[in-house]
C-alpha cells in the first residue's frame, strides 16, 4: 500500500474515533452530571525505508494517532428539581457509590430509596456515606440533605455522604453508565451539596453538532482523496500495460 493511503487511512481512523465520543456527548446531552470527552492527537513520525543508493534524503512520514481521551470538568448548569433525593455538587467532588466490591464515583445526583430502604443511584447502585450504605426506616420522612452532606430525618442522622475528590481527575478511568473508577480518592470538604437540585451534562448542543459536521466533511474528504489517488493508480497500470505504451 502506498504511503498516501497509510497516512489517509491514519487519519480516517482517528476521526471515526472522534466521532464516536461526539455522538456519545451528543447521546448524553441530557444525562444529569455527565461531562463532555474529546479526543487528543499527536503527530506520529515514521521514516521510509534506507538504501545507500537513493540519491535524495529520505522523508519523514507523518501519521495521525489518537493519543488519550480527555474529560470536560467544568461545572454543568445546576436546576432545580423539588426532588428531595436529588443532589448537585457544587465544586470538584464526585459522589461515592458500590459497585459489587468496587467503590466508583460519579457527579449524577439522581438518587432514589429502593425497595429496601436503601439510597441508590437511579440505576440502582448503593450511595456511601463515610461509613457506609445509607438505609431509611419506613418511617423516616422529612428528610434533609444538608450543604456538607450530613443526612437527617425526623428519626434523626442517617450519615453524611462520602464525597471525594482526585488530585488529577484526568486520571479518572470512565466505566460507563456515568461512572467513573480512580485511585488516592480524598475527602473533599469544599465542596457543597445542593438537595431538590440536579447538574445538567456540560455539552454544548450546537458545538458539538459543529464538531461531527466538520468530522464527516474531513472523512469525506480524504475518501475522495484516496479515490483519486487509486483512478490515477488504475490508469497508470492500464497504460503500462497495454500494447500501445
Amino acid at each position: 500500500m502506498e504511503n498516501v493511503q497509510l497516512i489517509a487511512l491514519s487519519r480516517q481512523i482517528a476521526l471515526r474515533r472522534q466521532l464516536d465520543i461526539v455522538a456519545n456527548n451528543i447521546a448524553n446531552i441530557n444525562t444529569s452530571g455527565f461531562k463532555a470527552q474529546s479526543l487528543l492527537f499527536e503527530e506520529y513520525k515514521m521514516p521510509i525505508a534506507r538504501n545507500n543508493d537513493f540519491i535524495n534524503n529520505d522523508r519523514i512520514l507523518s501519521y495521525t494517532q489518537d493519543w488519550a481521551t480527555l474529560h470536560n470538568f467544568s461545572a454543568g448548569a445546576i436546576v432545580q428539581t423539588g426532588n428531595l433525593l436529588d443532589i448537585a455538587i457544587e465544586g470538584d467532588g464526585f459522589l461515592a457509590v458500590k459497585s459489587g466490591d468496587e467503590e466508583l464515583y460519579t457527579r449524577n445526583g439522581e438518587l432514589k430509596i429502593d425497595n429496601s430502604g436503601l439510597l441508590v443511584t437511579n440505576s440502582g447502585l448503593p450511595v456511601l456515606s463515610e461509613g457506609g450504605e445509607i438505609r431509611f426506616a419506613q418511617n423516616d420522612t422529612e428528610i434533609i440533605i444538608d450543604n456538607k452532606g450530613y443526612i437527617i430525618t425526623n428519626n434523626g442522622a442517617k450519615g453524611r455522604l462520602k464525597i471525594v475528590s482526585f488530585e488529577n481527575p484526568q486520571s479518572l478511568e470512565l466505566r460507563g453508565g456515568n461512572l467513573f473508577s480512580g485511585q488516592n480518592a480524598q475527602p473533599d470538604l469544599a465542596s457543597r451539596i445542593l438537595q431538590g437540585s440536579l447538574e445538567r451534562s456540560n455539552v454544548s448542543g450546537v458545538a458539538e453538532m459543529a464538531e461531527m459536521i466538520r468530522i464527516s466533511r474531513s472523512y469525506e474528504a480524504i475518501a475522495q482523496l484516496q479515490k483519486s489517488q487509486a483512478d490515477l493508480r488504475q490508469k497508470a497500470i492500464q497504460k503500462l500495460g497495454s500494447l500501445q505504451a
